[in-house]
């Protein structure tokens, strides 16, 4: 019922001390505020972030970013198509089309994106 040994012993206590309580009932938003710097900003006003390993922090990131950052012409260029873990079929590529986030495998990077 509890997520770990501790919140069930401390439940447990409060229940043997007659203290009320309700376990998860609600959940609170919150926002962190950070910053992210880019890897190459084309003349053309395009915005290149280039990656090998897409650990899911960055992807956590990225997609923020593209959230809150509608005007930015963001694109991801991948070193490889991998996939997200070793157990996922989800790709690289998969998971940038799910979030319309345009994306390449390098060096097969589109034209239409350099001019």
């Amino acid at each position: 019922m509890y997520r770990s040994g501790f919140e069930g012993r401390v439940a447990a206590w409060l229940e043997k001390a007659d203290i009320p309580f309700n376990y998860e009932a609600r959940k609170v938003n919150y926002t962190l505020v950070s910053s992210y710097t880019p890897d190459l900003f084309l003349k053309n006003g395009v915005v290149l972030e280039l990656k090998g390993f897409w650990k899911p922090s960055d992807r956590r990131k990225i997609k923020a970013v593209c959230e809150q950052h509608p005007e930015m012409d963001l694109r991801m260029v991948f070193m490889r198509n991998n996939t997200l873990t070793s157990k996922s079929k989800t790709t690289y590529l998969d998971w940038c089309e799910k979030h319309n986030i345009p994306a390449c495998v390098f060096p097969h990077i589109p034209d239409d994106w350099l001019k």
